[in-house]
């Protein structure tokens, strides 16, 4: 009876936990998206629920490290077992609930993040301070520095070659026919290789870091095919027609009529009549300046209309292979902990890794989507439109530069936080628009919110396994 207690106790804290990584980690995939308009909410919410359970329960990984990254002492449980369980619930239990916290307040916090300061807590006062590897700790802290750092770097580089390469240019959608293959090319191809190396050891397909690069070029080369042919059908008559809504264009030909016969009038005539000629002539010219200012205007506004709409469909593109890579490598950080204590319960040993069953992936997929239905909105809202305003320009260019920020990162095997580079990416793209256009405030509690993380998950998980520990004894 014991144990069954104990047992439902961790699969209520482990979908929890499922509901508040939703509710926060998920809604970082969708945010520069509704933000930028490229997905109404809804879309978003509709979009990531079907890729996250799919990437989550398909691909979800099967193993899963008991003590994440080393960074407990794992000898400390081999005689007390029943501790680990009580200290799996514990971190559960307290992740979930500083997520819920950070969640409510709409501050985009790293579920990793929250996991390691759980484990802190823990280990500190099961084994004391010594049995934390500090080591590890700190490069991990290191990391969740950096990887926002270089997040912004690279997105604000790649906006303001967008700027120079398509606003500045004399036919902005001609500039970015010519520009689009050679950004989905770069794109996909990044965003392949962050699949496919290492990313796909679960369903076991193992590939090397050059057969991962052969085979993500293959698919941005393909991508870049398609988006080639797509845009080539975009012509300036879709410009013309959007211009031209505001009046006719006989109005420019009668004026010009008009102006031609007043002229004449004017050498013909003396006395009052030439003056009252010449008043009207200047009333025709300024009139005819005017609606050709206009429609240049207008078709500068189009033109740019038509270059957002085009990088909205990149965008949109984006953020779906994002989710899925979520639901399919992170499904874990929620899962894990659950399987490890299921492992223990049910056959009293403590291994180094644990086998998580299809059953949980499921749960942990369910509670994702759940949790990214109900309270995503409120970190959606903070990255899409809180920090900066965002276009599918600004979107696309943080979410390229987070995507290869993640990429070396992992290349160089540094645990980086996804969500820390990202919002890094979105404060590099308002950057590229001066101090100004940043909500210093937002970002201010974004950034104080990532450092009272692994303190305040330490903190709860103290306080909770206590409590359990007084339950159950």
């Amino acid at each position: 009876m014991f144990e069954v207690a104990l047992l439902v106790l961790i699969v209520l804290a482990g979908t929890y936990m499922a509901w508040n990584i939703g509710a926060n980690d998920v809604a970082n995939a969708m945010g520069t998206s509704v933000g930028s308009g490229a997905l109404t909410l809804k879309q978003a919410v509709v979009i990531a629920a079907i890729l996250e359970f799919a990437g989550a329960f398909f691909f979800g990984s099967h193993v899963s490290e008991t003590i994440q990254q080393g960074i407990i002492d794992s000898d400390i449980f081999i005689n007390q077992p029943l501790t680990l369980v009580y200290g799996m619930l514990s971190a559960l239990l307290a992740a979930g609930i500083w997520l819920q916290i950070a969640s409510y307040n709409g501050w985009p916090v790293a579920t990793t993040h929250t996991i390691v300061g759980s484990l802190v807590g823990f280990g500190a006062i099961v084994g004391g301070i010594e049995a934390v590897n500090w080591e590890t700790v700190t490069f991990i802290a290191t990391s969740w520095v950096l990887s926002p750092l270089a997040g912004g770097i690279v997105s604000y580089l790649l906006f303001n070659f967008l700027r120079k390469k398509i606003f500045y240019a004399y036919n902005p959608v001609v500039a970015t026919k010519k520009l689009i293959p050679y950004l989905v090319f770069c794109f996909a191809t990044s965003l392949a290789l962050i699949m496919l190396y290492k990313g796909l050891t679960n369903i076991h397909l193992e590939l090397n870091f050059f057969q991962a690069i052969l085979l993500s070029s293959i698919i941005g080369l393909i991508s870049a095919l398609i988006s080639f042919l797509a845009v080539k059908k975009i012509s300036p008559p879709l410009i013309k027609q959007r211009t031209e809504a505001e009046y006719h264009p006989e109005v420019s030909n009668q004026l010009e009529k008009a102006r031609r016969h007043l002229q004449q009038v004017q050498l013909v005539s003396r006395g009052a009549i030439q003056y009252q000629a010449s008043e009207l002539l200047n009333e025709i010219e300024s009139l005819s300046h005017s609606l050709k200012q206009r429609e240049q205007d207008g078709r500068e506004s189009a033109e740019y209309a038509i270059v957002e709409k085009i990088f909205g469909y990149l965008q949109v593109c984006s953020a779906c292979f994002m989710a899925f890579a979520h639901g399919a490598n992170d499904v874990a950080n929620a899962i894990g902990p659950l399987a490890a204590a299921i492992g223990i319960l049910t056959t009293g040993v403590v291994a180094s890794h644990a086998y998580i069953p299809t059953w949980t992936l499921g749960l942990g997929g369910l509670g994702i989507v759940v949790g990214l239905a109900t309270w995503g909105w409120r970190v959606i809202e903070t990255i899409g439109k809180k920090i900066t305003e965002l276009t599918p320009t600004r979107g696309f260019s943080a979410e390229f530069g987070a995507a290869v920020t993640i990429l070396f990162a992992s290349r160089l095997g540094m645990p980086i936080s996804t969500t820390h580079t990202l919002v890094g990416s979105v404060i590099g793209v308002g950057l590229a628009r001066g101090i100004e256009a940043l909500d210093l405030t937002t970002t201010r509690y974004i950034v104080t919110s990532w450092i009272v993380t692994i303190p305040a998950g330490a903190l709860i998980t103290i306080v909770i396994y206590y409590l359990i520990k007084a339950m159950f004894g």
